[in-house]
């Protein structure tokens, strides 16, 4: 099998298997791909040419930022459990991997999403942190690889006064929700947007959510972090089917 053989069946089967290799496999060997791989060397090769999977996710990123001409950016994080009992985590064992989802109220050990979208919610930058990193700390993995008077906004877990410091030195303007006791005020109108745009960003996590599976089955953490990252691009690559959609209607 040959290189964009092996992602079309990864992409396959995130899309429409819920990360179920296996399945994705089975069904495109009677229909696609007659010389597929055994279920051993497919995942060997899928680990080898995961730099591709990165290289199309960041290729899909800069077209979704070339199309933004509003310039407005939300930021958000996902929990992602592996496994709610520290007991049973295979994985992931640690006070390093243990966070917290403060709408559920109840503590989980895995891992974390963290995204950054558009507008239209369509993901310009991603990466994953253990379980127990808050939103604040996560900052400084960010790129911020943005055009100057590019406008970014949070929920209040992103208020972080050095950073949106520095943020506005290079031209771009960051602007979370603010706390109630915030130093920094905004006017009612901006309040408004800055929520608005928040449920984009929400919507984009709906749509990662119902691409996986409960359980995520994975034998090693490099297997489960790679397979969370092709939801992302999955996510991103369905974006891409709709832009298609829109420009064959018309």
């Amino acid at each position: 099998m040959i290189d964009s053989e092996m992602m079309t069946t990864a992409i396959i089967a995130v899309l429409r298997f819920r990360g179920n290799y296996e399945l994705a496999r089975s069904f495109l060997q009677e229909e696609v791909f007659p010389h597929m791989l055994s279920k051993s060397r497919f995942n060997r090769r899928l680990h080898r040419v995961q730099e591709l999977f990165l290289t199309l996710f960041r290729l899909l990123c800069e077209t979704w930022k070339d199309l933004n001409s509003q310039l407005i950016y939300v930021i958000d994080s996902y929990p992602i459990a592996y496994c709610d009992n520290i007991c049973l985590s295979r994985l992931y064992k640690g006070e390093v991997w243990c966070g917290r989802q403060a709408s559920k109220k109840h503590f989980f050990y895995g891992l974390k999403i963290h995204i950054m979208v558009t507008e239209k919610g369509q993901p310009v930058e991603s990466f994953l942190t253990p379980g127990s990193y808050n939103d604040a700390s996560a900052y400084r993995f960010y790129d911020f690889d943005l055009p100057q008077q590019a406008w970014i906004t949070a929920d209040k877990a992103y208020t972080d006064y050095d950073v949106e410091d520095a943020i506005n030195e290079t031209g771009m303007r960051m602007s979370p929700l603010q706390k109630n006791n915030s130093k920094r005020p905004v006017p009612p109108l901006i309040f408004y947007l800055q929520s608005t745009y928040r449920k984009i960003v929400e919507t984009t996590g709906c749509l990662i959510q119902l691409l996986l599976p409960k359980p995520i089955h994975a034998i090693t953490a490099v297997g489960f972090e790679l397979k969370l990252s092709l939801f992302i691009l999955a996510a991103s690559l369905n974006f891409l089917w709709q832009q298609l959609e829109l420009f064959i209607e018309r």
